[in-house]
């Protein structure tokens, strides 16, 4: 039988066995209200161990959010906070079960590790069900979290749990390929790195060679202690695997979200500030996804944040009290709650729809003569070269008459050619003061992020013309089209939704460059969890040269620059 404490009137039931289709037995914490009765569940399934306590493997992290919105560490122990997951202390005593599960091989559960595999999101299924049927449960089982225990809650919705009722998705990537692991078809090493700093060390297995909870007493990582061979026999190769993906096959798509499936109500919360991994696949799944019950969110900040500040939980509590309590807390709710980002503070406003119905959408031309960046068309036909693994080239604007608002999509159109049979294109979209002092804010990840990115590797160029819009091109990435060495092609470029108050007198850039953006050489930032210093992408990095080789992405880029031809940055205006 498990072991079962008490604190106060919540009652904590420790290492529950949940056994899955296949004999394997996951192992979950239950925290529920001590007094008898049937309550809503809050699940969460994830990797990052249940008895590591956020303090204790994200400290960094943690000192930081709860110095500078110290409403999180207020009225709690704060003993049950783990990483990017709900603190029982503040949902338990408002009537919610909260289940947290370690997915399979990680943790005190055992198995093999294969993140967003079919295998994972089946187990996510038997435990949701699971949920549903205990005689603790009301039946009704909703999902919450950020990050990993976003993206698989868009994966096992797919799938339509009977007993799952409502989702918050905070900051949770769904398309595998597109959004997390190629940018624009351009390989992301991170997921390479992510494995290395917060899997492996709390892999099942590790037993008494790790850490040990203060609060339950139990092994982080198992009792069974194994060897590095054994530990690596139990996990896939993550970064391989994904290196030999380079275009979107059935591995993706297994690993990604089935939009027409997902019919569950959910809130989807996006950052700004997550370019690389954290606002896509939010904005696109409030788009596309099925649900007739469907909310979007967006704000700014450290992508951890705002789900523990009040002002998130206060937004998930109405939201959950509806659809899993039948409460009338989001009866009248707009679909769309934005914290509109201006250089010094976010402005909360509502909208009915994504993208913005009264959104104009305004072209702006790069020009050669001074490298600006104009409303008109360049009036001569030009062409710009720069190393195709260097900084680039940077336009920027006339100073604007106004306050602007950008907020939306961007996408841009460019004629490009290379020296070689390849090129990765990296788009920046920037501000600048009116002193040409470049605008940055704190990321998901980077304390430095610029306003939008986007990415594509020129051979993936061809389009899915069902599903391109406009404001949001979207590549096929099923075939690599290379370059003839000096012909020309059109290329369509994503640029992830932002965004910006741009002040009067600031200026708008946009800089394509042959590799990552960077605010400086260094910064010295870093944070516990990620292996480099963050410099302006956090840790969204494509710098694997097993991916750009330098015979291949290493030439001279050039960009015709025509009066007639693709070269523009369209933005999002909001008048």
């Amino acid at each position: 039988m498990p072991a079962s404490t008490l604190q106060g009137s919540m009652a904590i039931d420790w290492d529950v066995a949940i056994k899955m289709d296949d004999g394997i037995e996951l192992r979950a914490d239950i925290f529920r209200p001590a007094a008898a009765g049937t309550y809503p569940v809050l699940l969460t399934y994830g990797p990052y161990a249940k008895g590591l306590a956020f303090q204790d493997g994200y400290p960094s992290a943690w000192q930081r959010m709860i110095m500078e919105h110290p409403d999180v560490a207020y009225g709690s122990t704060n003993q049950h906070q783990n990483w990017e997951v709900v603190d029982p202390e503040k949902w338990v005593p408002h009537g919610y079960i909260c289940v947290r599960v370690d997915s399979r091989g990680t943790g005190r559960s055992p198995g093999y590790v294969d993140h967003f595999s079919p295998r994972e999101t089946k187990d996510f299924y038997n435990c949701v069900e699971w949920a549903g049927v205990q005689p603790w449960s009301n039946g009704k089982v909703g999902l919450s979290g950020v990050s990993y225990y976003g993206i698989n809650q868009w994966h096992v919705a797919s799938m339509q749990p009977p007993h799952l009722a409502a989702m918050c998705i905070w900051e949770g990537s769904a398309d595998w390929y597109r959004d997390m692991t190629h940018h624009g078809g351009i390989l992301s090493t991170f997921w390479a790195n992510w494995y290395d700093m917060q899997v492996k060390t709390v892999q099942y297995g590790l037993g008494e060679r790790g850490p040990r909870s203060k609060v339950s007493g139990l092994l982080v990582c198992g009792d069974e202690t194994m060897s590095d061979d054994q530990l690596a026999a139990n996990r896939c190769s993550f970064g391989d695997e994904i290196l030999a993906h380079p275009l979107e096959d059935e591995y993706h798509k297994v690993r990604s979200a089935q939009w027409d499936k997902i019919n569950v109500p959910f809130l989807s919360a996006a950052n700004w500030g997550g370019q690389g991994l954290h606002p896509r696949g939010n904005f696109e799944g409030f788009m596309r996804a099925a649900s007739k019950d469907k909310y979007l969110e967006a704000h700014g900040l450290e992508h951890w944040t705002h789900f523990y500040t009040d002002y998130g939980r206060d937004l998930q509590k109405r939201f959950f009290d509806h659809f899993l309590k039948g409460e009338n807390t989001w009866t009248n709710e707009p679909q769309v709650r934005l914290q509109v980002r201006h250089v010094d503070k976010f402005v909360e406003r509502t909208e009915h729809e994504w993208p913005i119905a009264r959104t104009q959408w305004t072209k702006f031309y790069l020009d050669a003569h001074a490298q600006t960046l104009s409303l008109e068309p360049p009036k001569t036909s030009a062409h710009m070269s720069f190393a195709a693994l260097g900084d680039g080239l940077t336009f920027v604007s006339a100073p604007m008459g106004k306050d602007t608002e950008i907020t939306g999509p961007l996408a841009a159109g460019l004629k490009i050619s290379s020296s070689t049979n390849d090129a990765d294109l990296f788009l920046v979209f920037r501000v600048f003061t009116s002193d040409m002092r470049e605008v940055t804010f704190v990321g998901a990840i980077d304390p430095h992020t610029p306003i939008a990115q986007g990415w594509l590797r020129a051979s993936h160029r061809k389009l899915d013309e069902t599903l391109s819009k406009p404001w949001r091109p979207y590549h096929t990435h099923d075939v690599a089209e290379p370059l003839t060495p000096g012909s020309a092609v059109d290329v369509a470029v994503e640029l992830w939704p932002t965004s910006i108050v741009v002040p009067a007198g600031y200026r708008i850039a946009l800089s394509v460059r042959g590799k990552d953006y960077e605010w400086q050489k260094t910064t010295g930032a870093r944070l516990s969890n990620f292996k480099n210093e963050l410099r302006g992408c956090g840790p969204f990095l494509h710098d694997d040269p097993r991916d750009r080789p330098v015979a291949v992405f290493g030439g001279t880029t050039t960009l015709h620059l025509d009066p007639q031809g693709l070269n523009f940055v369209l933005l999002p205006i909001v008048p």
